[in-house]
């Protein structure tokens, strides 16, 4: 088998399975795991894929800048943004993560809402504005400018005020085995204080997401309360993380 070959029965078990297995590759092809290895360094610096130990899985495809994931699957993430919306109960203190999906669900928050919004997303802040009503939270810290959040160790610290009573956080990859996942160690950081610190944490899951992993882990699965996705990706969650104990809330058509 020639090496494009290989590599094209590497990327349809990669689809078909969502993860590729050296040793198990190398076992049904007869070759050597050497020569699985080298084509998975391969065809991940093509960014075809994420090498993982072992093998590897699909890459994120959420990386990209702001400005480009505003344009990934937006039908579905207004879905999702509204579900989300609807799961925020009058007074509670709510943290709202940065993104696309999330500035979303800051758009369809119920006008009179009377609620505390932690966010460190200047975009969702001024997404805001017109709900009189809500008391707006604003944590500081060094502004990341890939995901128009703040992040670093003093946005950490600040975040050390806050119980949350529930928090709504985006990320880049979930993957059944390899957990949450985004692209920004510093970022991942963040995420994961404001879990430590929430009483529920809810991760918005738009299709591209799902079954995909980034460098930097959030959390792992118990760490999770539930996930938001859309009707149409509900099946695919469905089979990926139904033996995960967190619940999948179904975002409506349309």
């Amino acid at each position: 088998m020639l090496g494009d070959e290989r590599k094209a029965y590497l990327l349809a078990i990669l689809r078909d399975t969502g993860r590729v297995v050296a040793k198990d590759v190398s076992r049904d092809l007869q070759l050597s795991e050497d020569t699985i290895r080298r084509d998975l360094r391969e065809l991940a610096k093509d960014g075809r894929l994420k090498r993982v130990h072992g093998g590897a899985v699909p890459v994120a495809s959420a990386n990209a800048p702001f400005a480009h994931r505003t344009t990934l699957a937006s039908p579905e993430k207004i879905a999702i943004g509204k579900r989300a919306a609807r799961m925020v109960e009058p007074g509670q203190v709510v943290f709202v993560d940065g993104g696309t999906t999330a500035l979303q669900l800051a758009r369809h928050l119920p006008s009179n809402l009377e609620a505390t919004i932690i966010t460190h997303s200047p975009n969702v802040a001024m997404e805001l504005l017109v709900h009189e009503r809500l008391a707006i939270e604003i944590v500081g810290g060094r502004l990341f400018r890939h995901s128009i959040v703040t992040s670093g160790a003093a946005t950490i610290a600040w975040l050390d005020r806050y119980r949350p009573d529930i928090c709504f956080l985006g990320a880049t990859g979930l993957h059944p085995a390899e957990g949450i996942t985004t692209g920004d160690s510093e970022e991942a950081e963040v995420k994961r204080a404001v879990i430590a610190r929430s009483g529920a944490a809810i991760i918005l899951a738009s299709s591209e997401k799902l079954g995909a992993v980034s460098s930097f882990e959030i959390a792992q699965w118990p760490d999770i309360d539930g996930l938001v996705v859309s009707a149409a990706a509900f099946e695919k969650a469905r089979n990926l993380f139904s033996h995960q104990q967190c619940e999948l809330h179904v975002a409506a058509a349309g």
